[in-house]
């Protein structure tokens, strides 16, 4: 099935301008999607909105947005006032820097998306791609985008290009609110600690190897009580609470443990020779 585009628009940098599409790169839920019911019938219920003051059911065309600047205290938007605040929507995507593939830290990742050559693009959408792996560097833009101005990174990765959508420094809370102490690392605690990591280490992230298994799990019950079946609660493995009395020990412990899983995937079983059957005694004739 072939992708469908979001929007058709321009990726600009200097004089050139690149026919581009925009499409979804992520799906916009892999959630259970459960819906509230009455107990009583199984029908559905509908929410509804409560004025506080008066205590009456309020229609949704009654309803105006407002702004508490202060306690109680509100200003009152239309929807008209609100839209004229928003960002005109663009058809250009425009480029304002190229940085350091590596400079923009994840944290600060939103939203992806895909863009693909529209027509007429598709050579200076290579040229593109080429010149940014030739640079080692991925590019800054600017969008307006369902009413927001939106900063986003464009990275080329394999044949494409994807639109990052970044979130603004407001957004990203500091660490330096965690007040995180400041241990100094023992040389042996941290050999033993490398040497685990090294156990344990893969060249590259598999995405496909992972899956969601409480998913997995509500959609497996969802489908026995349509069939159904009754749902039988599974007991799940025991599990411990963490409680390191001793660090070294512990790191040395979970050395010897991947140590060992590691030997047992690789040592082929050793085949188990079936025992010769027990010799029986011959009965004895009861006497007359």
């Amino acid at each position: 099935m072939a992708a469908r585009s979001l929007a058709s628009v321009y990726l600009s940098f200097g004089l050139v301008s690149i026919p581009v599409k925009v499409y979804p790169a992520t799906q916009t839920s892999s959630g259970v999607s459960f819906n509230f019911l009455h107990k009583s019938d199984g029908s559905r219920v509908r929410q509804q909105y409560v004025c506080i003051k008066e205590d009456v059911p309020v229609e949704r065309s009654d309803l105006v947005k407002g702004y508490e600047f202060a306690k109680g205290q509100y200003v009152m938007f239309s929807p008209e006032e609100l839209k004229a605040l928003e960002e005109k929507g663009s058809r250009t995507i425009d480029i304002v820097a190229f940085v350091p593939g590596n400079a923009i830290d994840p944290i600060y990742y939103d939203r992806a998306y895909f863009l693909g050559p529209d027509k007429g693009g598709a050579r200076p959408y290579a040229l593109l791609i080429e010149g940014m792996r030739q640079t080692d560097r991925c590019a800054l833009a600017r969008w307006a985008w369902h009413g927001k101005q939106v900063m986003t990174q464009v990275r080329a990765a394999g044949d494409g290009l994807i639109l990052q959508q970044l979130l603004y420094a407001d957004e990203v809370r500091s660490m330096s609110e965690l007040e995180i102490e400041s241990i100094e690392v023992k040389r042996p605690e941290l050999d033993l600690a490398v040497k685990l990591i090294e156990q344990i280490s893969q060249d590259a992230y598999d995405p496909a190897a992972y899956h969601d298994e409480v998913k997995e799990r509500i959609e497996a019950a969802i489908q026995q009580k349509v069939e159904g079946k009754q749902v039988v609660e599974s007991l799940e493995p025991e599990r411990h609470e963490a409680h390191v009395i001793d660090l070294m020990e512990a790191l040395r412990a979970s050395l010897g443990k991947t140590a060992k899983s590691a030997d047992a995937g690789r040592r082929p079983a050793r085949r188990v020779q079936p025992k010769a059957p027990a010799a029986v005694a011959p009965r004895r004739r009861a006497k007359k």
